[in-house]
């Protein structure tokens, strides 16, 4: 896995390059299905949430993001996802998962009240402000969640 944030502040980057090139997938060894949201989290925490309103929120997001690519796509089976954390403008935050693609579409759906599963998209399009995807290079997709919050406008003079 990679975490990038891009913003105001210049683009940093964090890679688990040197545990592996699969630390972050599920065939890795000593990471399992279920640490790959709390991973997640913990790789976008330091970036560029620190002092972002929305963190709670976006770190929710790419939590349900990241376990989703592990689930659905083809990065969960030795594959490997990219995470981003774009703050484009003040009051704007956005998480991004890029994975290896898969099939059917991203999308919210109905659970079963009882069913264990199911719920994720539902509750990112809850949290964040919008979200989306869009198909990337060589098969690959790319779900993103935005959080917006209100920022202090300067009185006119």
């Amino acid at each position: 896995m990679r975490a990038v944030t891009r913003g105001d502040r210049g683009e940093r980057s964090i890679s688990a390059a040197s545990r592996g090139p699969q630390w972050f997938g599920p065939a890795a060894e000593g990471v399992s299905r279920r640490a790959v949201p709390g991973a997640a989290r913990a790789c976008v925490r330091g970036l560029a949430l620190a002092g972002c309103p929305a963190r709670e929120t976006l770190l929710s997001c790419v939590s349900e993001l990241a376990a989703n690519a592990v689930a659905h796509t083809a990065s969960g089976v030795g594959g490997d996802f990219t995470v981003e954390v774009i703050r484009s403008a003040d009051g704007v935050a956005l998480v991004a998962v890029t994975d290896a693609g898969g099939p059917g579409e991203p999308s919210v759906r109905g659970a079963d009240e009882l069913a264990e599963g199911g719920r994720g998209l539902a509750l990112v399009a809850a949290l964040a402000s919008r979200w989306g995807h869009h198909e990337v290079a060589a098969g690959g997709r790319t779900v993103w969640a935005e959080a917006t919050w209100p920022v202090a406008v300067p009185a006119a003079s």
